[in-house]
């Protein structure tokens, strides 16, 4: 009885101090966001910047304008628009809703929404068509935390990317790498320029979090190229 006296003050003690560590990390998502997510490894990330990990984000900005047309790009057979992006390594589908140009310029991005879903740039080509398809999506949000690409700097070169389309067919890509650039070096003739075969670009927000502008510093980007297409 002796000895079981003395052991319960250390069990109340060993739990009070579990519990408080709880709440320090309940206070620390509260006020910097939910975890932060993954940035692509800056050694299989060549030619990139990576960053110290984010807080949660308010607004990200959009990315710049696609770059001016150049050499015609190569004709290709007519392709039906995306409905949907599926990404399994690291566990996204998504239905797609088309984004074109803000007043600006730029990019249009997707809403901010609990249930948020990603978007085709709909003036770029078709996933599968020859040239850049881009699609975007948002890191995270304060209110609703982890969003659609939270995961999207996880990727590794070889992980596939499945792009449903409105015909029933499936554009299956590879990533070939992972890329973080700062927003105001955004690689807008990488991305967006024309290409001899069918790319893709999967676009998000990472890097640190600038507290005073209310979003995040640079811009995680995905590359990948065309294997085959199937059906559903």
């Amino acid at each position: 009885m002796t000895e079981r006296r003395s052991r319960a003050p250390r069990a109340w003690l060993l739990a009070a101090l579990a519990l408080a560590v709880v709440g320090v990390v309940a206070l620390v998502m509260v006020f910097t966001g939910q975890q932060s997510p993954p940035q692509p490894d800056p050694v299989a990330a060549s030619g990139t910047t990576t960053s110290a990990a984010p807080s949660a984000e308010a607004e990200p900005g959009p990315p710049p304008s696609p770059a001016p047309s150049g050499t015609p790009t190569p004709e290709a057979a007519s392709v039906a628009a995306p409905v949907s992006v599926s990404v399994p390594s690291i566990d996204v589908t998504s239905d797609l809703m088309s984004l074109g140009l803000n007043g600006d310029g730029t990019v249009e991005v997707p809403p901010l929404e609990r249930d948020d879903k990603a978007g085709w740039y709909e003036p770029g080509p078709e996933p599968g068509a020859v040239g850049p398809a881009v699609i975007l999506g948002h890191v995270d949000s304060s209110e609703y935390g982890p969003g659609v690409f939270f995961d999207l700097g996880a990727l590794s070169p070889g992980d596939p990317i499945e792009v449903s389309r409105a015909d029933g067919t499936v554009a299956v890509f590879a990533v070939d790498r992972v890329e973080v650039h700062p927003k105001d070096e955004f690689p807008t003739i990488e991305v967006y320029g024309n290409t001899t075969n069918a790319q893709l670009r999967l676009i998000t927000c990472g890097g640190d979090f600038d507290s005073s502008a209310r979003s995040y510093e640079d811009n995680v980007i995905v590359f990948a190229t065309l294997q085959e297409t199937r059906a559903a």
